[in-house]
């Protein structure tokens, strides 16, 4: 009997563990793909919205060229804008146009869901159309609408019905066409060579966007005085020696060169894109002209004293006409 319940027991020792038998899948196991981790996606960064008004009254002191470098625009963008020609003479308490008018009466303002809807453009009315008076009748004569045929009424062709006298009567004649010519085999002359105009050379292209923009140093020297847009220090003034060479610090399209702005001396101004410009003041010699395309690091002009007390460069950079600090988009400085 003890026997009995000694085995009783470990059976139910047995049961009471938590052991488990592993389980085993048969068939031919399939290797997992390796996963690759998404890259994060890159936000675009935002754009900066325009401050500029759409106009400008127009202040004692001011000038086309000085207004253009307020606004970040070319003086000539202006003048056309507003209908002015040269040499760009303006008046006190005249209203400026600062916005392109062609552009702004094509685009209305955005709906609900900020798209922007275009005027549809004004057709003229066809040639053949009525004109209208100015109590909208139509004056001149009508229009034939092109669907319409006009009927000939008059020479008919009339067909005599048959008889033996008809019959009898000789067909009338007809004249007969007259005998062409024969053609002369003609010689061609002999092919010139005509000498082909020299292509011009391919303009520098300017940058698309801001992101493509690479500045680089304009002159070699010591900072004389850095960015301080609360005492009105616009930009960084470059030491050097007369007739030192000053170099393009980015590409881009010469909108001002000469010496009409008060303070600046003999001025270089460049337009890189429709966000900024830059500004080299205080020349000896300008050796760029208006309207002329610029690579980067391309002499532009010689150093000098023009409109100040010492030899230097007063480097300027402006973001949709805000003087903006330049150490903050120039390369370290090597001096």
């Amino acid at each position: 009997m003890k026997h009995y319940l000694w085995i009783a027991v470990l059976l139910l020792a047995g049961c009471a563990t938590g052991y488990q038998a592993p389980v085993i899948e048969s068939g031919p196991s399939t290797p997992r793909k390796a996963v690759k981790p998404t890259p994060p996606v890159k936000k675009a960064a935002p754009i900066e919205k325009d401050w500029r008004p759409d106009s400008y009254t127009v202040k004692k002191g001011d000038t086309l060229y000085s207004i253009g470098l307020e606004f970040g625009f070319d003086h000539k963008e202006i003048a056309q804008w507003n209908n002015i020609q040269p040499p760009y003479v303006i008046y006190i308490g005249q209203q400026l146009r600062l916005k392109d008018p062609k552009a702004v009466s094509s685009v209305t303002p955005a709906p609900a869901d900020g798209d922007a809807v275009v005027t549809p453009l004004q057709l003229e009315p066809a040639p053949t159309a009525r004109p209208l008076d100015g109590s909208g009748k139509p004056t001149g004569p009508a229009a034939i609408p092109s669907d319409v045929i006009p009927v000939l009424t008059e020479p008919k062709a009339l067909k005599e019905p048959y008889s033996a006298r008809a019959l009898a009567e000789p067909a009338p004649k007809t004249a007969a066409p007259p005998a062409e010519k024969p053609m002369l085999p003609v010689e061609k002359p002999a092919a010139v060579e005509t000498p082909q105009p020299e292509q011009p050379a391919a303009k520098p292209a300017m940058p698309a966007d801001d992101e493509a923009l690479e500045w680089s140093w304009p002159a070699q020297g010591k900072i004389l005085a850095g960015f301080n847009d609360a005492s009105s220090a616009k930009g960084v003034d470059i030491a050097g020696t007369h007739g030192q060479p000053v170099y393009a610090a980015a590409p881009g399209k010469v909108v001002y060169s000469g010496a009409g702005l008060r303070g600046y001396g003999k001025l270089i101004i460049i337009k890189h894109n429709k966000t900024y410009l830059s500004a080299y003041a205080h020349n000896s010699h300008l050796l760029v002209k208006e309207g002329q395309f610029i690579a980067k690091g391309q002499k532009i002009a010689e150093m000098g004293s023009s409109d100040t007390d010492r030899v230097k460069l007063h480097f300027e950079i402006r973001k949709l006409g805000k003087p903006i600090d330049p150490i903050k988009y120039l390369p370290e400085n090597p001096n």
